[in-house]
């Protein structure tokens, strides 16, 4: 299993890059930006700062949407940063949270995100594609192909991303759940005639290595930020399709302040039990972060994206040496 790490987008550019650089010491060999413009720094602009002054770790969306900027803007700018990075670029795509609801607008179709998918994987590949009756090309491409990584929770996109991405993004940590979310992907892939082991698979969670007590104070924004997708889903399944385990703990939720999205110091987080953030995240010694990120690997995970940003974020890196090193 690989590792890497994610930025939201808060902090100054010179530590993110201090940080990324330590990563890249550490073994890490990804990194990823949230892509929500009006709440961070525009993650485009950070990407390539990052990439440009680092050598060897992959930078992508994680993740961006089909409606901020029209698909072949999004495609020219992956195009652009694989060649500045010589073919280090990656896009992670969701239906949209954060950066349309401060617009005020609600998440995407599936069949617009998985459309979008194939846009862009083909534009950067330098095909030429019909969009709105026009034909684009962007001649200009190097001709790799960006990979496409879509963000999945639920059974008809969990069955998208089987037939149409390079890799499943699972904003989790939770092995049973993990488990749960690849076998419904890979079954969607079987079902499209595509080999399901050729999709790889993405955990992204915060972490935190020290005392429980401390480590769930720290990282209880997540479980909040994850309820976000989960009320979405209960809204369109009421069959159970989705695991009970997954949809619970929303029950009690009485509101989401995105002002305040992935805040560990929200006022919008007096819902979410300590099981849940046990559950979701990686927390406790170093130890107990092995024993359940190998429970990742087992479930599936090719690569667990460490989210950076509960705090101590220095330390909260350096302690992972040692846990990077035990999946080398």
């Amino acid at each position: 299993m690989e590792f890497g790490i994610c930025f939201k987008g808060d902090m100054a550019p010179k530590r993110t890059l201090r940080l990324a650089q330590r990563a890249e010491e550490l073994g890490f060999t990804s990194g990823w930006a949230f892509d929500s413009h009006i709440l961070w720094k525009d993650c485009y602009t950070m990407l390539t700062y990052l990439a440009t002054n680092t050598e060897k770790m992959h930078w992508g969306t994680l993740v961006t949407n089909p409606a901020v900027r029209d698909v072949h803007v999004t495609a020219s700018i992956l195009a652009t940063l694989d060649i500045l990075s010589n073919g280090r670029a990656e896009c992670g795509i969701g239906r949209g949270d954060s950066s349309l609801r401060m617009q005020g607008k609600r998440p995407r179709k599936v069949a617009e995100m998985e459309q979008a998918i194939k846009d862009i994987r083909n534009l950067t590949a330098g095909e030429k594609v019909i969009l709105d009756d026009y034909e684009f090309e962007l001649v200009w491409s190097d001709g790799r192909p960006v990979p496409m990584w879509m963000a999945a929770y639920g059974p008809k996109s969990l069955a998208a991303a089987g037939r149409t991405a390079d890799g499943l993004v699972l904003q989790i940590g939770d092995p049973f759940l993990v488990d749960w979310f690849v076998r419904q992907m890979r079954q969607g892939a079987a079902d499209s005639g595509r080999d399901p082991s050729e999709i790889k698979v993405m955990s992204c969670a915060p972490t935190w290595v020290g005392d429980m007590e401390t480590a769930r104070v720290q990282t209880r924004w997540f479980p909040a930020m994850v309820g976000n997708h989960v009320a979405d889903l209960v809204e369109r399944y009421h069959g159970g399709e989705l695991p009970q385990a997954f949809t619970d703990y929303i029950k009690d939720r009485k509101g989401y302040d995105y002002k305040d999205h992935a805040d560990k110091d929200a006022d919008h987080l007096d819902f979410i039990s300590d099981e849940i953030v046990d559950r979701f995240s990686i927390l406790g010694d170093k130890a107990e972060h092995i024993a359940k990120l190998k429970e990742l690997e087992a479930a599936g995970v090719d690569l667990f994206v460490m989210y950076l940003m509960s705090g101590d974020e220095e330390e909260q890196l350096d302690a992972y040496e040692e846990i990077v090193k035990a999946f080398q």
